[in-house]
């Protein structure tokens, strides 16, 4: 043993108390590695097949217990007499019992019949939940229902003890939508949304930029409303108009306030303080042209402009 410990010291440069521990984990290893073999010579296999004596004795008292269960926890049924056709509609409790069925399973075919109505073909009652297969392919010769199911608009459902009347189906053509144009300017949001592709945003959009300008003059307008789509543009030119003699709400030069000027989206607040600045230095406007000399006013933007100046 002496010489092992050097060996295994001096080859793995192990100090003693680490040789020490080394044999141990070793021997522990061989130990659990044989205990199988240890162990099966205690036990024979017809030992180790026999049941635990205290394990068997719960078995047999489960089993007296599930015996002595009460009768409504069984599924029992009562003895099969003879088929013959049969209304699945009709039948009692008792009768579907005499068929053969559990009683639990006649009770729930009341219940369908109850909550969803009358039976209307043979393959309906093999859909009730719980139904074997078995037992339905046994009544299934003896059902008098059709073997289909009937048309959706002539079933032979019952209502108030009697049939459903058989009404006529009428074939009218659907009539197709046609959108009338309409005045863009006196437009609601209901209107609007008629159109496809414009919905609240958007009606709401085209209705609140419209009121800041004081009514559209032209079509071509409606372009500025942010958001509109090339679709959803060519549409409102399709389904509105502006009214040939319609002028805007204008604002008057000689009276606006910055403010009023530079609440009209055309304007910004520069060119409304020069506005009023040159009003203030050169006396009232004659005349709308006069804008013109002003010099933040291009001709395009007078040109947008001039149908919502007045003086």
């Amino acid at each position: 043993m002496r010489k092992l410990k050097h060996w295994i010291r001096n080859y793995f440069g192990f100090s003693q108390r680490e040789v020490n521990g080394f044999l141990w984990l070793i021997s522990i290893m061989v130990l659990l590695t044989a205990a199988p073999f240890l162990f099966s010579r205690f036990y024979t296999s017809e030992q180790a097949m026999q049941p635990n004596p205290a394990d068997q004795q719960l078995l047999d008292s489960l089993v007296a217990q599930l015996e002595k269960a009460p009768d409504k926890y069984k599924r029992t049924t009562v003895p099969a007499t003879p088929l013959r056709a049969f209304n699945p509609n009709t039948l009692t409790l008792e009768e579907w019992q005499a068929f053969g069925l559990p009683k639990y399973l006649a009770q729930r075919i009341l219940n369908y019949r109850s909550k969803v109505g009358d039976l209307t073909y043979k393959a309906e009652l093999g859909k009730i939940y719980g139904m074997p297969d078995s037992v339905y392919q046994r009544l299934y010769p003896f059902i008098n229902l059709p073997e289909t199911r009937p048309d959706k608009y002539n079933r032979n459902r019952s209502y108030a003890g009697q049939p459903y009347p058989d009404f006529p189906r009428e074939s009218r053509p659907r009539e197709r939508f046609i959108l009338a144009p309409f005045n863009i300017n006196t437009a609601d949001t209901t209107q609007l949304k008629q159109i496809r592709g414009i919905g609240s945003k958007l009606s709401a959009r085209i209705i609140k930029y419209r009121d800041r300008l004081g009514s559209f003059y032209s079509l071509e307008q409606v372009k500025e409303v942010y958001g509109l789509q090339p679709n959803i543009i060519d549409s409102l030119h399709k389904y509105t108009f502006v009214a040939k003699t319609h002028s805007p709400a204008s604002i008057n030069l000689n009276s606006a306030t910055v403010e009023q000027l530079r609440a009209h989206p055309y304007m910004t607040s520069n060119l409304a303080r020069a506005i009023v600045a040159y009003r203030e230095q050169h006396g009232r406007f004659e005349n709308v042209e006069e804008l013109k000399e002003i010099k933040l006013v291009t001709p395009e933007l007078y040109e947008k402009l001039r149908p919502y100046l007045g003086v």
